[in-house]
C-alpha cells in the first residue's frame, strides 16, 4: 500500500441467469462430489477480461512491465493460519468442473495447513471474496509484483429497470484494485464492464 499507487474501481455485475446455470450444474453432478461455485466462473471470466486487457496480466520489475501469456490466477481463502492465497495454474486451459475441483482441494489443504509454497506462487491475479461473509464493496490489496486484484461481495436480489418496469435481479458487487503507475482509469472501467458483461451471459467467454 506504501508502494503501490493504489486505486479501486467498484462496479455490479448481473448474476441471475449465471446463477440459475450453477444451481443447474451442481444438481446434475450431485453424485459426483464436485460443488461449482461462483468462485469458479468468476475465475474463467477473469481469465478471458485477462487475455482482453493484457496489462492486468502482468508484473512490474523495477521500472520494466513484465506482460505474462500465462493465467494463474490466485483465489484468498480464509483459514485458521489466516488468509492464504492458493493459485490454479493455467485456468485458461481447465473447465469450470476442473477449477472447483481444483479450488476444494487446495482450500482444504489450506485450512489444515499442509498447503505448499509452491501452491501460493506463480499468480497473474487475484480474487478476494467476501461474499460468505457479507459487506458490499471494499478495497483488496494488491498481491505484488501483481499489479491487480478483484474483490467480490455478497449477491443480492435488486430491482432493475429494463425501460417498461421494474424486475429482480440478482447483482454481485465487484471491487477492482489497481497499480496506477501500470493501469489508468479508463483500462479499469472497461475491464470492470467487460466482466459484467461476460458474468451477465457467460456465452461471451467463448469469444
Amino acid at each position: 500500500w506504501v508502494v503501490i499507487p493504489h486505486v479501486t474501481n467498484h462496479d455490479d455485475a448481473d448474476i441471475t441467469e449465471l446463477e440459475a446455470f450453477r444451481v443447474q450444474l451442481n444438481k446434475e453432478n450431485e453424485k459426483s462430489g464436485v460443488k461449482v461455485t461462483m468462485l469458479a466462473f468468476l475465475i474463467k471470466a477473469c481469465v478471458a477480461a485477462l487475455k482482453k486487457f493484457p496489462e492486468f496480466n502482468a508484473s512490474l520489475d523495477g521500472e520494466q512491465l513484465v506482460l505474462k501469456n500465462y493465467f494463474h490466477i490466485g483465489f484468498a481463502a480464509d483459514t485458521p493460519n489466516g488468509l492464504m492465497v492458493p493459485v490454479i495454474k493455467d485456468a485458461d486451459q481447465k473447465g469450470v468442473l476442473q477449477i472447483s475441483q481444483e479450488m476444494g482441494e487446495l482450500a482444504k489443504k489450506a485450512r489444515e495447513g499442509k498447503i505448499s509454497p509452491a501452491d501460493m506462487s506463480g499468480g497473474c491475479f487475484s480474487i478476494s471474496s467476501l461474499g460468505g461473509i457479507g459487506g458490499r464493496y471494499f478495497t483488496p490489496i494488491i498481491n505484488a509484483p501483481e499489479v491487480s486484484i478483484l474483490g467480490v461481495c455478497k449477491s443480492a436480489i435488486e430491482p432493475k429497470w429494463d425501460g417498461k418496469g421494474f424486475h429482480p435481479r440478482l447483482m454481485l458487487p465487484l471491487s477492482l484494485s489497481w497499480d496506477h503507475r501500470v493501469i489508468d482509469g479508463a483500462s479499469a472501467a472497461r475491464f470492470n464492464a467487460y466482466l459484467g458483461s461476460i458474468l451477465a451471459d457467460f456465452r461471451r467467454v467463448l469469444l
